[in-house]
């Protein structure tokens, strides 16, 4: 019971964070703007561990902030473009889930529904 409350106040957390705290004060059609994609890879990242998952999402999410805190970068006469730097976590995502995760195996009972026993 403790643990179903404390995760539905989570989603609570960050439901409203993404309704309130983004530029667009209120529910707007795709305001999650890929960040779905981005937890999915986190937990395939993590192999289904929570405490690695959580490591995983602030990682991606410094490389998010990066992205959006420096917009424009001038190396020398090389100007690094804006849209580089928006797509920096999806670009580590694909590198991080190419490279680096090996084979993930799900937990057995992914993608079964839940049918509650009496």
């Amino acid at each position: 019971m403790g643990v179903d409350v404390f995760g539905g106040l989570l989603f609570g957390i960050a439901g409203s964070y993404l309704s309130l705290g983004t530029s667009a004060a209120g529910f707007v059609r795709d305001m999650s703007a890929g960040k779905g994609f981005i937890a999915l890879a986190a937990l395939i990242f993590a192999k289904w561990r929570p405490w690695y998952a959580l490591m995983a999402c602030l990682l991606f999410g410094f490389f998010d902030a990066v992205g959006n805190r420096f917009q424009n970068i001038q190396l020398g006469e090389l100007v690094v473009p804006v849209q580089f730097m928006q797509a920096l976590p999806y670009i580590l995502v694909v590198i991080v889930l190419a490279g680096l995760v090996g084979k993930a195996i799900p937990p057995r009972a992914g993608g079964e529904p839940y049918v509650k026993e009496r």
